[in-house]
């Protein structure tokens, strides 16, 4: 190095120097790491030879004791370590091991809510307390886009100034933009607002693990203490899925029937039909929106159950996996519904997509909420707002309820099976409440004998019942009736 003078090697891997690209005359020494190569460069802050020459030993010997304890030998902000993290992120994506947007998403997290949290703070001095602290700090710096029971404020009249007077200069700005008057409509809602909506638990615990996840790469790469890794979270909710029941998925379809023969023009009518039949087919598959993104007609085939009846297997991917899932035949008939009234409909096209026969990212989201709108069911009974994800939690109850095994529904859905039971833990109860209610005042207990074995339903019973009946018949018969009277 051209800026390095008056250098002195120690002892091996032990150097002091000066510099000549600093005003100062002072030393400084660097010390090799044993076993990798890698240094660790000071500066010693004096200009006396001698007194260099201790402190290097010191430094040295200081060194040698953090590698032995497992104690951070560099010092780094919170920030720097997490744009590394992010690095090895984006090297797992481009050989596919994680998709590509997991690792947008992690960088948005990491930009809007970690590095304002602790993104100066050095990573060796974040300790359990900062962890612990996380939940609260994002609820009161952060707010959230949905309204949920119990989890909203009233806004202080500070609060409520400083909205409006960010309202107001959005509004200088676009004022010469003519902004669409649901934007203005939804700008005077925002400046109007008195109450703050809570950041959800949900999305505290997905900022968590990105938090989490730094923390542990920090720890593989020596820069803290393996003591510093968090372990366990919070106390948070679990967030309820709102599905729709199986009397408000009748209803969805029956005004989307009439909400698509309400279209004006030829286009309106193809997106309505469109995003109706999609409605259909994610509540009757349990894809993931991305894996309905990503299919494409060489995707979906027919193939017969071993019953000879015939069914739709269809090969999906998403979250960086591939899967295959089955469904009924009349889903066949959904996506023919599609492939009829499409512009692209070769094997490599996009089953969804515009009306030009362009990919559609947006999977037809407003569509969707108008339909939605128009059942009067856009919100669920917990009062979150329902997405295009909804279809698949209305699929997974409805195979629940139906008895399906947990885990065929896990493969199917491809996810685990204490995700199925963490969420939809309350189908079970809803499907066994003839036996969680028995006995109860004005509940008309279940005969459990010979004629109703435990589990059986009231249908199985009344057949069980009728054959027994006609056995007795049988059997109270005589075995030579009398000859008829003539």
């Amino acid at each position: 190095m051209t800026f390095i003078a008056d250098k002195e090697e120690l002892k091996t891997g032990l150097v002091i120097f000066r510099r000549t690209d600093v005003s100062h005359r002072n030393y400084y020494c660097r010390v090799k790491l044993p076993k990798v190569d890698r240094y660790k460069t000071v500066s010693l802050k004096t200009s006396d030879i001698t007194r260099a020459r201790d402190l290097a030993f010191d430094y040295d010997a200081d060194i040698r004791f953090r590698l032995k304890h497992d104690v951070p030998v560099f010092n780094r902000p919170f920030a720097e370590v997490a744009k590394e993290y992010v690095a090895l992120q984006a090297r797992r994506a481009s050989t596919g091991e994680i998709a590509p947007l997991r690792v947008k998403k992690i960088e948005s997290i990491i930009r809007a809510q970690l590095n304002p949290y602790v993104g100066t703070a050095q990573v060796h001095l974040i300790g359990h307390d900062r962890w612990d602290g996380y939940p609260a700090w994002r609820r009161n710096m952060g707010e959230g886009r949905i309204p949920r029971d119990g989890q909203t404020r009233e806004l202080t009249n500070d609060e409520k100034a400083a909205q409006a007077s960010t309202v107001d200069a959005l509004t200088q700005v676009v004022r010469n933009r003519r902004p669409k008057p649901a934007q203005v409509r939804a700008d005077q809602r925002k400046k109007e607002k008195a109450r703050w909506v809570f950041v959800s638990d949900a999305t505290i615990a997905t900022e968590m693990s990105v938090f989490s996840g730094i923390m542990n790469f920090a720890a593989g790469k020596h820069y803290i203490p393996a003591t510093n890794r968090f372990g366990g979270r919070p106390k948070l909710k679990t967030e309820r899925r709102d599905e729709f029941t199986l009397e408000e998925y009748r209803k969805l379809h029956t005004v989307g029937r009439a909400w698509v023969k309400k279209a004006k023009h030829g286009t309106s009518r193809w997106y309505r039909e469109v995003a109706y039949v999609f409605v259909l087919i994610m509540c009757n598959t349990g894809m993931r929106p991305p894996e309905a993104k990503n299919l494409r007609w060489r995707d979906i085939t027919v193939a017969k159950d071993k019953e000879g009846r015939d069914v739709v297997v269809i090969y999906v991917r998403g979250k960086g996996k591939e899967r295959k899932l089955v469904a009924p035949a009349s889903v066949g008939e959904y996506f023919e519904r599609i492939r009829k009234i499409g512009k692209a409909v070769k094997p490599d096209d996009r089953v969804f997509t515009t009306h030009l026969g362009e990919a559609n990212k947006s999977l037809y989201a407003s569509l969707i909420e108008g339909m939605l709108d128009a059942a009067e069911l856009r919100e669920g009974p917990s009062g979150t707002r329902r997405s295009t994800y909804s279809f698949r939690h209305t699929y997974a109850t409805l195979r629940l309820s139906e008895g399906i095994d947990v885990y065929l529904l896990a493969e199917q859905m491809g996810t685990s099976v204490k995700m199925i039971e963490d969420h939809y833990g309350h189908v079970n109860t809803i499907k066994h409440a003839d036996r969680l209610l028995q006995g109860m005042g004005s509940w008309e207990p279940v005969e459990v004998g010979a004629d109703r074995p435990v589990g059986k339903t009231n249908a199985e019973a009344k057949a069980n019942a009728s054959r027994a009946a006609a056995t007795r018949g049988k059997a109270a018969r005589p075995a030579h009736p009398r000859r008829p009277r003539v």
